[in-house]
């Protein structure tokens, strides 16, 4: 093995997600039933992880701050041990100290933007690059299940629980506009808690019929169709985490003319898809805060879901949390 890790500041970011486009039980290429999820990316809240290796210290002394963060420090000794592997490197510990701008418990993904930012950090310090299978690994064994957030390539349906890819769709999702909100007053869920979303057989042949719909709209580059996926897949996990705002929201989505709503599955974020290309879509942006006001749903942020020219004009600011994100 060759000598320890110098001493060097090394640094890892994860974005996070808002909740699901789609999620529930679905066969792999083997026709085995595994659970399974697509994500809406977000870009503005990340983590951030800073990472101080520590020669001739083992990996568990690793320290991580805050101490709080106990799914991102097992991922932190499991990552000491995989990048010293790979480096052919002794593994050692050291101190990590994580920055954190994603809401905590709304279905954000914020415990496995933690662990992919700390193990991208540890990677960094050891001089190695972890592939993405075994990012996805390690944050399954630190978390129990985690979201796609290591692969931010393209729209695909990923086994949380199991930390693989089922299908990738071939491209990026259509563009959109997406109204975030909270539901159940912003509480906090654990993930790991709550029910299974069903394997019944009409379960099952829904969730493949949506899946179908879902490729054909990234195929298609179709907004209106996601939409309409992603109400149906909010709609269906009623069963596993109601909310009682649904039906409020798909009624604001009709009347603003929204394409449709998702929602976190195992969260209580939500939010409303609009197609940015869509005529006077400002003002049915500024009129769906408005009524999110007036239903008592509280208003979360404004963000699309690609970048915007160089150059050019956005209609909204991207991540913002306040309601000046919304201007004429």
């Amino acid at each position: 093995m060759s000598g320890p890790v110098l001493p060097t500041r090394t640094f890892g970011h994860s974005s996070c997600h808002h909740g699901e486009l789609l999620q529930g039980v679905f066969r792999d290429s083997e026709r085995r039933l595994c659970r399974g999820l697509v994500t809406l990316p977000v870009f503005g809240p990340g983590v951030n992880a800073e990472f101080l290796p520590e020669p001739d210290t083992s990996p568990e002394s690793l320290r991580v701050e805050p101490d709080t963060k106990t799914k991102a420090a097992a991922a932190a000794v499991l990552a000491c041990a995989e990048c010293a592997r790979h480096a052919r490197s002794a593994p050692c510990g050291g101190r990590i100290r994580l920055t954190s701008t994603v809401p905590l418990g709304v279905g954000m993904g914020s415990s496995t933007s933690d662990v992919i930012a700390v193990v991208r950090a540890v990677a960094a310090g050891f001089g190695v690059s972890l592939p993405w299978h075994t990012i996805a690994a390690i944050a399954v064994r630190a978390e129990g299940a985690s979201d796609p957030l290591m692969l931010e390539d393209s729209a695909l349906l990923f086994a949380q629980r199991e930390g693989r890819v089922l299908e990738r769709f071939g491209r990026g999702l259509p563009r959109m506009v997406v109204v975030g909100c909270l539901t159940g007053g912003g509480s906090t869920v654990d993930t790991l808690r709550l029910p299974s979303c069903g394997q019944r057989e009409e379960d099952v042949r829904l969730f493949q019929r949506l899946r179908g719909l879902l490729r054909r709209a990234v195929a298609e580059s179709d907004v209106e169709l996601l939409g309409r996926v992603s109400t149906e897949s909010a709609r269906h996990n009623q069963r596993v985490l109601p909310k009682p705002e649904l039906e409020i929201l798909e009624r604001i989505a009709g009347r603003v003319g929204a394409v449709g709503v998702q929602v976190a599955h195992s969260g209580n974020v939500a939010g409303l898809l609009f197609d940015p290309d869509s005529p006077g879509v400002r003002t049915r942006l500024r009129e769906c805060v408005r009524a999110l006001d007036h239903h008592g749903i509280p208003f979360s942020r404004l963000f699309r879901t690609y970048p915007v020219p160089r150059g050019g004009q956005p209609v909204w600011t991207p991540t913002s949390p306040t309601r000046s994100a919304v201007r004429a």
